[in-house]
Order: C-alpha cells, then sequence, then structure tokens
C-alpha cells in the first residue's frame, strides 16, 4: 500500500498470516508476486531482492550496485472496452525499434493467449556502454481483462542460461486481472 507524495512514494509493509486452506503456490525456490490484488501475478525467485519504485516494481538478483540483472513491472488498469484489437505486436515492435540502446541483435516477436490475456515479448542484444559487456534485454507487453502489464528483463548475454528459465517461469505464471478478494487465502473473485 503507497501514501501518496511528491517524489518516490512511502511503501508501508504489512506481512499477514496465511490461512492453512490459502491456493498461493509457485514451484519450490520461487515466490508469488501480485500487484493491483491480483491485476498482475507471477512467480519471481525466492531470493531475490524487491524494491517498490513510483510507477513499478523490480527484482534483482543481489542487492543493488552487486546485481546482475532486474526484472521490472509496471501495470496499468485500462477502462472498460473491447480491449482485442489493441496491436499489442505491432506497438511491441515500435518499442524495440526506437530502443536507444544500440541493438547488435532483435528477436522476433513471440506471442500467445493465456486465459483472456494476450501476450507478446521480444529480446534485444546490445553492448552495455559503462560495462562494454553483452546484454540481453526482453521486453513484455501483456493486455487482457482490461489490464495492461510492461515487463523488462535485463541481465549478461554471459549469465543467460541460468537466468532465461526465470523469464520463462515469469511468463509460464503471468495472470491479468484475477482480483484477490482476501490476501490471507488467496482466493480469486468471482469464487
Amino acid at each position: 500500500m503507497a501514501k501518496p507524495k511528491k517524489g518516490k512514494p512511502e511503501w508501508i509493509k504489512e506481512t499477514l498470516e496465511l490461512k492453512d486452506n490459502h491456493r498461493w503456490q509457485s514451484k519450490p525456490g520461487y515466490k508469488v508476486f501480485v500487484a493491483g490484488r491480483g491485476a498482475v501475478r507471477f512467480d519471481v525467485p525466492g531470493d531475490w531482492e524487491f524494491e517498490p519504485d513510483e510507477k513499478s516494481f523490480k527484482f534483482t538478483d543481489r542487492k543493488p550496485p552487486n546485481d546482475d540483472c532486474r526484472l521490472e513491472v509496471s501495470f496499468n488498469r485500462l477502462p472498460e472496452g473491447d480491449w482485442d484489437l489493441f496491436p499489442l505486436k505491432a506497438t511491441l515492435k515500435k518499442i524495440v525499434a526506437d530502443d536507444k540502446r544500440n541493438a547488435i541483435e532483435t528477436s522476433d516477436v513471440v506471442t500467445f493467449k493465456r486465459q483472456t490475456a494476450r501476450i507478446v515479448w521480444a529480446e534485444i542484444k546490445f553492448i552495455d556502454p559503462d560495462e562494454n559487456r553483452e546484454a540481453f534485454s526482453r521486453i513484455c507487453i501483456g493486455l487482457g481483462s482490461n489490464v495492461q502489464c510492461l515487463i523488462t528483463f535485463d541481465y549478461w548475454a554471459d549469465q543467460a542460461d541460468h537466468l532465461t528459465p526465470v523469464w520463462d517461469n515469469v511468463l509460464e505464471t503471468l495472470t491479468l486481472g484475477l482480483y484477490i478478494r482476501d490476501p490471507r487465502t488467496g482466493f480469486a473473485f468471482p469464487d
């Protein structure tokens, strides 16, 4: 929960005891992340650092500045409407084409559907100017249940073998607009 404030919001951490019959589940070694009472949900490695920002949520494999990767998510609740015709793939292609990091490689856009969501993602490879080191950036846009999310994942190319499964798990568990009635149980509307 956040209090409105100029600049970076002040976050209040609240720990709740889960009920015995709770429905929160993730793979071993992962934890569940939920924002906006279920507007966005996915699993992240259980030992990663978490930092809320003004308009996004960041996860890193270690406490910055010693981190080697960053997963960041933001979301918007959209007005009621028919978002099925919104050009997700074209929008992502434009984002990738406009990226200022001088991509040395660009992947094709991957498109898939899950429940009521449409999801697209692509990858660019670039040389980090500060480290003079190859890096990847994966960019995902999800749209469904009147929620739009943007997920980015930046990591070093030489660590792709152990970080690509993290991305795969995020996309595999990504759910949009499944609102949670009681966070202690994980029961979603309209149970």
